[in-house]
């Protein structure tokens, strides 16, 4: 029989949503990164959610108000990728019962202070003993009804973009990133991309994601990646947990968004990667490379 390890994050999701049938108040389900249920003529609700994994996101080495930051951080640039703004947050702690209460006071700690950054209420949550530590983050938000962002509706031809700078994460960007909510909701009033997404697996892993959900193949110039100091343009393409931007915008759009964009964003690149193209060329939507996948036998903590 098939292991998660055989089939994979991806194809896993898609077998487990085979056959659910959404309400008709569900503009987007599974597939986006984050759910939009249809609301008032002008805002429409955004739904995430998210867990945090002792020794799959973080170790218990690392501070605690940097895990705490980490797990709230994670769901905010989720709505940074559709355009909206998170409002209410519920968290399930899972931790075993010799867990010190001064490491999970100062996890909350962390959450709070990121959450006060952004506006958002920790309203509840639960909490469960169990083997390791996880923190299960809901989240629920809004979105202009007219405005909101997809990775589904990329057009061949279309431009990619990434912002920000990319690779060696694990150095401490994986757990001080700034979501780019701010530069969300810009684009979706200037740029008006076809479709988007947050490279949170790496974009060896996200792109085709994005190609995949659009119907499209890809061309990437990987001499053009930005790259963090230090790190080579194989890390920038397969490493995870950048938390930048993505973007497919149409080629008519590019030459006035960037001046727009360095005006808005001096001190943040936005970079031309590439772009969609039609099936049967350039690459097919391909899984198998580089990036983060939680079930692939090299995930193991």
């Amino acid at each position: 029989m098939p292991t998660l390890a055989d089939i994979g994050e991806d194809n896993l999701i898609r077998k487990l949503m085979r056959g659910v049938k959404l309400d008709r108040d569900v503009i987007a389900g599974a597939g986006d990164d984050c759910a939009v249920v249809r609301g008032t003529k002008t805002e429409h609700t955004l739904l995430k959610t998210d867990a945090l994994v002792q020794d799959v996101h973080f170790t218990l080495e690392t501070p605690p108000k940097l895990i705490g930051r980490k797990a709230i951080a994670r769901v905010v640039s989720d709505f940074a990728a559709m355009g909206g703004t998170p409002r209410h947050a519920m968290i399930t702690l899972v931790a075993p019962p010799s867990m010190e209460v001064a490491f999970l006071t100062d996890i909350y700690r962390g959450m709070r202070a990121i959450s006060k950054h952004y506006g958002i209420n920790i309203v509840g949550g639960e909490t469960s003993r169990g083997l390791v530590l996880m923190l299960s983050i809901s989240m629920s938000g809004t979105v202009p009804s007219r405005r909101w962002l997809s990775r589904s509706e990329g057009k061949a031809g279309d431009i990619l973009l990434v912002t920000g700078r990319l690779g060696g994460s694990i150095t401490g960007k994986h757990l001080k990133f700034e979501p780019r909510l701010d530069e969300g909701r810009w684009l979706s009033e200037n740029a008006h991309p076809h479709a988007i997404m947050d490279i949170s697996d790496g974009l060896a892993k996200d792109l085709p994601r994005l190609a995949l959900a659009s119907g499209t193949h890809y061309q990437v110039n990987v001499a053009s990646l930005p790259c963090n100091p230090g790190c080579t343009f194989d890390q920038a393409w397969g490493d995870g947990e950048d938390y930048e931007l993505l973007l497919a915008v149409n080629p008519r759009s590019v030459k006035s968004l960037l001046p727009k964009w360095r005006a808005a964003f001096p001190k943040l690149p936005l970079t031309i990667i590439g772009k969609l193209v039609p099936p049967g060329q350039g690459r097919p939507p391909d899984f198998a490379s580089t990036g983060w996948d939680h079930f692939a036998l090299s995930a193991d903590a």
